[in-house]
């Protein structure tokens, strides 16, 4: 049993990390492309996902060729992934639990932009692509398949194979710093976020609550950018 939780855990943390090393270095490529003299640390990473389009297709590739290897991790151990995601008996609980952990993370994301706008200089990267088709692609790429795949990823696996040989609160802390790596672009933003994700998943016991928290606040995300482009 002790081999068989060794080798969950190394398959747990290597298609993280594949999918940790993989988005990033897209990002960083992104990055660089867009990079000009003179720019800080918040100028160069808002270039990260200036290619809105590409950046969601990349996400959106990565987490689904990724995701067999997932499930077949939960069948052979015997874990049914629909009721690690939800049960009918916790749902409406799990629902609650949620929409507070999306209240919390929008909390943390108000005092962060305080930080994302006061670093950023006239070299930073302005959002303008706000059309229908990219807008669709968003919430497709970072409400639905990142809300719902990483949530998995980083937090559902991270507790129930990883941590059968790390403890579990040092999988979902080391799976969180993975987390924070991917999107090492928003500075910081997605540790402290994950941490509240965190708090949802075990509070609740069931991945339904981070994933609304996370799919929530990319979508409120989203809506905001529309909102401050005059679209809506």
């Amino acid at each position: 049993m002790e081999e068989k939780n060794i080798k969950n855990a190394r398959t747990a943390i290597t298609s993280t990390t594949v999918l940790t090393f993989f988005a990033a270095g897209f990002e960083l490529l992104a990055a660089l492309v867009g990079s000009k003299a003179g720019m800080n640390l918040f100028d160069f990473a808002s270039y990260a996902t200036a290619n809105a389009n590409s950046y969601c297709f990349v996400l959106i590739l990565v987490n689904l060729i990724l995701f067999p290897l997932v499930v077949l991790l939960y069948k052979q151990n015997s874990i049914e992934l629909k009721k690690e995601i939800a049960e009918r008996k916790t749902l409406g609980r799990d629902i609650l639990i949620g929409l507070a952990a999306l209240a919390a993370t929008m909390v943390v994301s108000y005092a962060y932009s305080f930080m994302y706008n006061g670093g950023r200089t006239a070299l930073a990267y302005n959002e303008n692509d706000t059309s229908l088709g990219t807008t669709v692609f968003r919430i497709i790429a970072l409400a639905l398949v990142s809300g719902f795949f990483k949530e998995i990823y980083f937090r559902g696996i991270a507790k129930r194979f990883a941590g059968t040989v790390l403890g579990e609160t040092k999988a979902l802390l080391l799976f969180n710093v993975m987390f924070a790596m991917l999107d090492w672009y928003n500075i910081g933003f997605s540790f402290f976020a994950g941490l509240i994700w965190i708090w949802a998943y075990k509070k609740s016991g069931h991945l339904i609550s981070p994933m609304i928290a996370h799919g929530g606040a990319n979508l409120v995300g989203i809506i905001y950018t529309l909102v401050i482009s005059g679209v809506v």
